[in-house]
């Protein structure tokens, strides 16, 4: 029975994750989907709790505060709505979870960083979540080419009704031709 369970969860988890650690500030990058439309937000913040590893039900809690308000997010990172996960800095912490940093403010609430390789720690290839953004920004370009072939289009009827118009009126001039006609005048 665990093999069976064992499959279908290593069905849903990603194949490579960024090591995150307690103590690490963290730039998570969700899709938001908001009606119809879907984009990216960004969340960053300090890393006070991670949970379950090895996992694919491995779980960080970033907090921030914002306006004066902690705010605090948990984001599944097997999540197929957790875009990327980027460490921006890694600090030197003792505890796995960080709850002391709820009541501290200010110069109390630092941590001491540490040197680490950011490139190698953000190096995390992911074709699935990769493709996901191609096809988003795919989207957003069709939606773009799109809006701007109806705008061609509604422009292009507006010039057949004012050439229409100006046919109907009996002149058989168009404005271009007038303007000429109005300065052959003026010469004579």
């Amino acid at each position: 029975m665990s093999g069976v369970i064992d499959t279908i969860n290593q069905r849903y988890r990603k194949k490579a994750v960024v090591d995150v650690k307690s103590g690490d500030t963290v730039r998570v990058h969700q899709k938001i989907r908001e009606g119809n439309k879907e984009r990216v937000q960004i969340f960053q913040g300090l890393v006070i709790r991670t949970d379950k590893k090895g996992s694919h039900t491995s779980r960080i809690t970033v907090r921030r505060i914002s306006s004066g308000v902690g705010v605090e997010k948990s984001f599944l990172l097997h999540s197929p709505l957790v875009v990327q996960v980027e460490v921006t800095k890694r600090s030197r912490v003792r505890r796995n979870y960080l709850s002391y940093m709820r009541t501290r403010t200010g110069k109390a609430a630092r941590l001491s960083a540490i040197d680490f390789d950011r490139d190698a720690v953000n190096a995390v290839h992911d074709e699935v979540a990769e493709a996901e953004e191609a096809k988003l920004k795919e989207e957003k370009a069709k939606e773009a080419a799109a809006k701007a072939e109806e705008k061609a289009k509604e422009e292009a009827e507006n010039e057949a009704k004012v050439t229409a118009a100006l046919a109907a009126r009996g002149d058989g001039e168009t404005p271009a031709d007038e303007a000429g006609s109005d300065s052959k005048e003026a010469k004579s």
